[in-house]
């Protein structure tokens, strides 16, 4: 167990969260946030209990960083759909049904798994034992483009352009019911529901901005197929927002009541397209991954009623 105090000396009030990140090397502001959940950070004696609480002139932190969980994940031989790879990161098209990285629950056939064994010990070490290379996430049942870092300055880099929303993240998904305008943006902070904490809102207090730009490419008779623009990276960002408009993801058995006709394994979402600074190059680099063959079996059959 490591603890660390800090005395905070600004004139100009900031949040507890972004502080923190930035005074303790190498620990990310959701680490720092997850800190804050879980008890360990304290101001003048007494325990913080929210991540945007605002630090004033004089207050004193102590932070216990408790001691990593010896967690052993091991490679496994899983196929990767590989997009992209070079010496600083590597993009993959992660399919269906597969998690990010280990969880309760989920200790093997996670993309991490993978990766460790396609890239060896080439992996970033910010995130922790159990997220070797992983900088950003997408759900389990959605499909596309993920970054792999395989090194710590490119980890701090890319983090940094996601932090900053400077990242170009488009998605297609297809969401029941006809929706009337072609284009639009949703906007509404999202954070823990507040009456079932497994799931994400549209929210008025403690939550994150949250913006969604949207086009219709195709109307149905009972869908839509669409594109989502993100600018903002909240968890289930699209999901929640598309849920709030009353045209949830088909498939979406988290955050829509309707039934599923089609017999959908999860919501019917894609992270088609990625583009980015290359941290190394410094160039801006796109990538795209196909639709996956579900998505176009469904879209055919859609044109086809």
């Amino acid at each position: 167990m490591e603890k660390k105090t800090f005395s905070f000396s600004n004139e100009k009030s900031i949040r507890i969260d972004k502080y923190l990140s930035l005074q303790i090397e190498n620990k990310s502001r959701s680490f720092i946030q997850k800190l804050i959940d879980d008890g360990n950070v304290s101001v003048n004696h007494t325990n913080v209990k929210n991540s945007s609480l605002k630090l004033k002139e004089g207050d004193e932190i102590e932070v216990i960083i408790p001691d990593a969980k010896e967690v052993s994940i091991e490679p496994e031989d899983i196929p990767l759909d590989i997009i992209y790879e070079d010496d600083d990161l590597l993009i993959v098209n992660k399919p269906k049904g597969m998690v990010v990285h280990p969880a309760a629950g989920h200790a093997e056939g996670t993309l991490v798994n993978a990766v460790m064994h396609h890239c060896k010990d080439n992996l970033s070490g910010i995130n922790g034992e159990l997220r070797p290379g992983i900088v950003h996430r997408i759900d389990k049942d959605t499909t596309g483009s993920l970054i792999i870092c395989k090194n710590d300055n490119a980890h701090n880099n890319i983090a940094e352009q996601i932090k900053e929303h400077s990242i170009t993240r488009i998605y297609r998904g297809i969401v029941s019911g006809v929706v009337k305008e072609d284009e639009g943006t949703i906007e509404g902070d999202i954070g823990r529901h507040p009456k079932d904490r497994k799931k994400m809102a549209i929210v008025t207090k403690n939550g994150k901005p949250a913006i969604t730009h949207f086009k219709v490419l195709e109307r149905f008779k009972n869908a839509t197929y669409m594109e989502f623009k993100l600018e903002t990276g909240r968890t289930h960002q699209i999901r929640v927002h598309m849920a709030s408009t009353g045209h949830p993801l088909l498939g979406d058995e988290v955050y829509s009541n309707s039934k599923n006709p089609y017999h959908l394994e999860g919501q019917t979402l894609h992270a088609m397209t990625i583009g980015f600074i290359h941290p190394t190059a410094g160039g801006y680099m796109e990538f795209s991954a196909p639709l996956p063959e579900y998505f176009e079996k469904l879209l055919s059959k859609l044109r086809n009623q």
